[in-house]
């Protein structure tokens, strides 16, 4: 049964002879200390934190379990470090972040053949923490927070695990990736997710992904249903708007419409010509997020509407008085 050498020379040659006749363990000097080159470890891989070839690639933070067939003594688990390291003993530092779990354990397998260490090894390298293999689903989802992204996911996928668009989601999403937080990524989602393929888009470990919110234009005054409004795909002027709350009452003063809009300096007016419009005389005007329709009542309608009624109701009254 081979043994791990230790690092008295003395017990190490001790060691060599008990297990002459079986052990796989060579003695050699102490083991290094610093990181293998990194052109060593990395090959021909892709760009620092992608993983778009859709292999499960080792990142900072993911703690890894590593085993060496009948060396139970070498059996370890060690976190992916700041610098992409892990330390194991006898070899020291290794460097493994970008690279496959395959990759990483020929690696370590190398490093004690080389090192004299053990004869023929045989490396299990599992990954028992995800830490690096996620991504972070954020705005108007189900359930935002941080899901696994093992092998080739995209966004749909994604979203789905997110537990789907909540009601108030918009179709803008913003993915911006870890190796590149300057340069995100707008995707805008159609309005039947399965039918459309070139909005989901891959998606890579580490990246963000934000769904927007949906505008929202508000509709108040005279009007049947003064309510909040969703923008279907950003867009909605003001007659589809007045159309939604069910267009103006009767007694509205059309020609004193306007639009409320928030802007850095404070609320702003503008007039529209509300009558004009809805009689195509004009053109409509569109409406931007979170602007307010203001329809006012007018007061001289008002009370000449009420006086009708109340000639209608009066007469209405005569004729049952009068009825044989």
């Amino acid at each position: 049964m081979p043994r791990v050498h230790q690092a008295s020379f003395t017990l190490m040659v001790s060691l060599a002879a008990a297990c002459f006749l079986s052990t796989d363990i060579i003695a050699q000097s102490a083991p290094p200390t610093h990181a293998v080159p990194a052109d060593e470890t990395r090959g021909n891989l892709t760009a620092k934190g992608d993983s778009v070839d859709g292999l499960v690639r080792l990142g900072i933070g993911d703690l890894l379990e590593i085993n060496v067939y009948n060396v139970p003594e070498l059996t370890t688990k060690a976190r992916i470090g700041n610098n992409g390291d892990i330390y194991l003993p006898l070899i020291g530092y290794v460097h493994v972040e970008d690279l496959t779990p395959e990759e990483a354990q020929t690696i370590i397998e190398k490093r004690l053949t080389d090192g004299g260490f053990v004869n023929h090894p045989h490396v299990a390298l599992t990954i028992a923490e995800y830490s690096s293999q996620t991504v972070s689903v954020l705005g108007q989802v189900a359930r935002p927070g941080s899901y696994p992204v093992l092998g080739e996911r995209r966004l749909y996928d994604v979203i789905s695990a997110a537990g789907g668009l909540s009601e108030r989601a918009g179709k803008s999403v913003i993915i911006t990736h870890r190796g590149a937080p300057d340069k995100p990524l707008q995707v805008t989602l159609h309005d039947v997710l399965n039918l459309s393929t070139e909005d989901n888009v891959p998606i890579r470990p580490g990246d963000t992904i934000i769904v927007q919110k949906a505008g929202v234009v508000y509709v108040v005054g005279d009007v049947v249903r003064p309510s909040g409004f969703v923008m279907e795909n950003d867009r909605l002027t003001v007659l589809q708007a007045l159309a939604l709350a069910g267009g103006a009452n009767k007694t509205a003063k059309l020609n004193s419409a306007k639009i409320l809009r928030q802007s850095p300096s404070g609320v702003s007016e503008t007039p529209i010509a509300l009558k004009k419009i809805l009689h195509a005389k004009g053109s409509d005007v569109s409406l931007r997020a979170d602007d307010i329709l203001f329809i006012p009542g007018s007061a001289g309608k008002a009370a000449v509407y009420r006086a009708a009624d109340a000639v209608i109701q009066a007469g209405s009254l005569s004729l049952v008085a009068i009825r044989p």
